[in-house]
């Protein structure tokens, strides 16, 4: 029979044969596996394995997830713990060392304040705290 007609079981033949259709699902596939999904906030920055914001200069550092809903669903949970953070999912091709291509932040990552130089330290020790000048004027 002819593609496109009836086979005679009241359905119908595919028009397009189909090892054309099984191709076009491995190349899909194949695609699918040369993209992952990161998650990159308002100034440019990943979200990293290690559960803080990277800049992207070392994409092993970046937390991937393979399936988009996954990315959405830790966006989602990073959301509902900071209202101000404006995340999006963003697919990103992987290297031929299977790490995503990501362009690099230009704004800087905040500093994150030492445990020594905080006001209750520097009591419990004794020293001035550099937030609180201390006054040698007194008279």
């Amino acid at each position: 029979m002819k593609p496109g007609t009836p086979d005679g079981n009241n359905g119908w033949r595919p028009t397009v044969p189909e090892h054309t259709l099984h191709r076009g699902i491995e190349e899909e596939h194949r695609a699918a596996m040369n993209e992952v999904f990161v998650i990159c906030n308002q100034l440019g920055h990943y979200w990293g394995k290690a559960k803080a914001w990277v800049d992207g200069r070392d994409p092993r550092a970046v937390q991937r997830c393979r399936h988009r809903d996954e990315a959405v669903n830790l966006l989602f949970e990073l959301s509902a713990k900071n209202v101000e953070l404006r995340g999006e999912v963003i697919a990103a091709q992987l290297n031929p060392r299977g790490e995503p291509v990501l362009e690099v932040s230009q704004t800087p990552l905040p500093q994150k304040a030492a445990p020594d130089e905080s006001p209750e330290t520097a009591a419990a020790t004794g020293e001035p705290s550099p937030a609180i000048p201390s006054d040698s004027t007194e008279a």
